[in-house]
């Protein structure tokens, strides 16, 4: 999300998460999990630099779950500073340990900790995250002597998530949490559609979306400023390749246990996605959570300033409903 409401965020400059809508803050009770974590960082073929994120520990013997963070410049904690705090993806590790599961949680390359993995956090693509996480589940394997490691992939994350999983053995199962079942042009313009705000710019926002689906850059300078940073130049081709993937057909060709998890307020991807993701593999187990939105916070007013109200409270916690979903399929899970 950028501050000018717009639709779709992937990298750095291009925002948080992909949200229509403008962060207001609102306040809300306070019951927010703590943790300490250890620090972890890899070297990994490709990235220039190391690799960072925070291993928390489940005890001895825990099986164990890596969490790949969404869109924009969203950090291992789950924090983004264009409007997400509160640390969804730290709670969300100390929510698991209570339930004897372990997490890592990491940064992608480029950003935060993991910054001197390539010089440009915007020259990258769907399929070097997929091979960074193929890398942290091989070392995660070896520091733990773990037999696999589950895969939790959030929003965009889950997309990820489900491209490292075509080519990784080690895999226990894929925990894809708010992630998109349609392509992610699709999910984009219905964003646009779904924000009455965005009424000016749509036009202009649709035509772009059309031209990178089909494979074309474009010269941004005619767009709306509202629009520049969204479609700048040097993020059109991390978008022409996101645009690329069809997550129900990678939903379909993976081979394994699988939990589509779904928020029923969220406003970046809906419950389509997630019946789309279901229907790809019958086998998949599928989680509705009422009243949770794209950020797993649950959301006390009406309507979409209510929601996106949440993302910058710190002070409102995930849902516990979340943890229990994610865990309930772990810990049911024959080990390994």
């Amino acid at each position: 999300m950028n501050r000018n409401g717009l639709a779709w965020a992937g990298l750095a400059s291009r925002g948080a998460v992909g949200l229509a809508a403008v962060v207001t803050a609102m306040s809300g009770p306070a019951a927010i999990a703590q943790e300490r974590g250890e620090e972890v960082a890899i070297e990994a073929p490709g990235p220039q630099g190391p690799l960072a994120g925070t291993m928390t520990s489940g005890g001895a013997g825990a099986p164990i779950v890596i969490i790949i963070p969404g869109s924009g410049p969203t950090d291992r904690n789950g924090d983004n500073p264009l409007g997400v705090s509160g640390g969804i993806y730290r709670q969300l590790a100390a929510g698991l340990a209570a339930r004897g599961i372990a997490s890592v949680r990491i940064d992608k390359r480029g950003m935060f900790g993991s910054r001197a993995a390539v010089p440009d956090p915007n020259k990258v693509k769907i399929a070097d995250y997929a091979g960074d996480v193929r890398s942290w589940i091989g070392v995660i394997r070896k520091r733990t002597g773990a037999p696999c490691v589950w895969v939790l992939g959030h929003s965009e994350g889950g997309l990820v998530a489900l491209v490292a999983a075509q080519s990784a053995p080690d895999i226990c199962g894929l925990l894809l949490v708010s992630a998109m079942g349609r392509r992610a042009a699709d999910v984009m313009r219905a964003q646009f559609r779904a924000n009455p705000a965005n009424a000016p710019v749509l036009d202009q926002a649709l035509t772009a979306i059309d031209s990178l689906e089909a494979g074309r850059t474009f010269d941004p300078a005619g767009l709306h400023p509202a629009l520049a940073a969204l479609f700048a130049a040097k993020v059109q081709p991390y978008l022409i390749d996101m645009f690329s993937y069809d997550p129900a057909r990678l939903a379909a060709a993976w081979k394994g246990p699988m939990l589509v998890l779904q928020g029923a307020l969220d406003l970046q991807v809906s419950l389509e996605d997630a019946s789309i993701l279901k229907n790809a593999d019958l086998s998949a187990k599928l989680v509705t959570i009422p009243g949770v939105n794209h950020v797993l916070k649950p959301v006390a007013g009406e309507g979409r300033a209510a929601n996106v109200a949440t993302y910058r409270d710190a002070s409102i916690a995930i849902d516990p409903a979340v943890v229990d979903g994610i865990a309930t399929m772990v810990l049911a899970a024959p080990r390994k």
